[in-house]
């Protein structure tokens, strides 16, 4: 009878540790490693864009790098407010980012209500790099060279038009910064998307269009459409852009204006995972495949730490809150 009850308490025992293990391998502690599924990167603007181009190159290698697919979701609308709010009110947990630009930066400047905070809901992860706009012409359009594109503006105003991928974005800001600065009247034609706004450019539609490097290098070099000048204060060291003027120096002393391009996470994401992200991200920059794609665009990688990119966009929003005032631009 003792015997038996021995066997009852050992069997108790056994089965109570049993127990303790399938609790502790359900719990967080034994949990899979990130990233377990697949994550989903959100890019605020229509496929064909410099965005979408940026974000879907870097994501196969991240996908190699991770063992996870990267899933590549386009939400234009309210320029980039569509795409960023969707980040907003994801779960924070690294399975989803949005890819950022200048945009990001001057919404809080160009509108009065956002759906979501600027200072508390979103994580820097990292600036992948900067680039030039570069102002381009349909290969038809009577001007050769940006001063003679600035001389016909200053002549004829309220009659040229130029073309921008949404209000609020680089190509926006940098044709109302020349207008500010030059005493002109281009007119603004935004769209919903680079490509849709390039395909108007190379057909005569709009005149003009301060674009992102990175999305009319392929139609400059398919003879689609010609290069005037570059937007940043110095001439650009990529081969297909080095031989272009900058702005500054074809007649408007002072212009600088630029593209970025950043991922974040929703605020609150582990910094292990962010740290995680980051590395991938920046593996994927540096790799040769990426810098093929992209630095021949006039893209330079920055690649850097979450810290510098938050550094970066503050530093970004207040000089544009700058131009967004004097020049009163206004969202569409």
């Amino acid at each position: 009878m003792l015997s038996k009850l021995v066997n009852v308490k050992s069997l108790k025992c056994i089965a109570g540790t049993l127990l303790c293990a399938m609790v502790l391998s359900m719990s967080p502690i034994a949990k899979a490693a990130y990233p377990d599924r697949p994550i989903k990167v959100i890019v605020p603007f229509a496929p064909g864009g410099g965005t979408d181009l940026v974000a879907r190159t870097l994501g196969v290698a991240m996908a190699e790098d991770l063992r996870q697919p990267i899933v590549i979701e386009n939400k234009p609308g309210g320029s980039t407010v569509v795409g960023t709010e969707a980040l907003a009110k994801s779960p924070a947990d690294g399975y989803t980012l949005v890819v950022a630009t200048l945009a990001h930066a001057v919404n809080p400047s160009l509108k009065a209500k956002l759906p979501y905070s600027q200072d508390k809901d979103f994580a820097p992860v990292i600036l992948v790099g900067v680039s030039p706009n570069v102002v381009v012409v349909s290969a038809n359009s009577p001007y050769k060279t940006f001063s003679e594109f600035l001389a016909a503006a200053k002549a004829n105003p309220g009659k040229l038009s130029y073309a921008s991928q949404g209000g609020g974005t680089s190509a926006h800001l940098a044709g109302e910064l020349f207008n500010s600065m030059t005493g002109t009247k281009l007119i603004h034609v935004p769209y919903k998307g680079a490509g849709p706004a390039l395909t108007d450019v190379i057909g005569g539609q709009v005149d003009v269009m301060f674009a992102t490097a990175s999305a009319v290098g392929s139609l400059v070099d398919g003879g689609k459409l010609r290069a005037l000048a570059v937007t940043t204060p110095a001439r650009s060291p990529s081969p297909q852009l080095s031989m272009l003027p900058t702005v500054a120096e074809s007649g408007v002393p002072g212009y600088s204006a630029g593209s970025w391009y950043g991922y974040f996470a929703p605020a609150g994401t582990p910094s292990d995972v962010i740290n995680k992200l980051n590395a991938s991200i920046k593996k994927a920059a540096q790799s040769s495949a990426f810098k093929a794609r992209v630095e021949g665009e006039g893209l330079v990688i920055r690649a850097g730490t979450p810290e510098d990119f938050g550094k970066f966009v503050k530093a970004e929003e207040l000089r544009w809150r700058t131009v967004v005032k004097d020049a009163n631009i206004s969202a569409d």
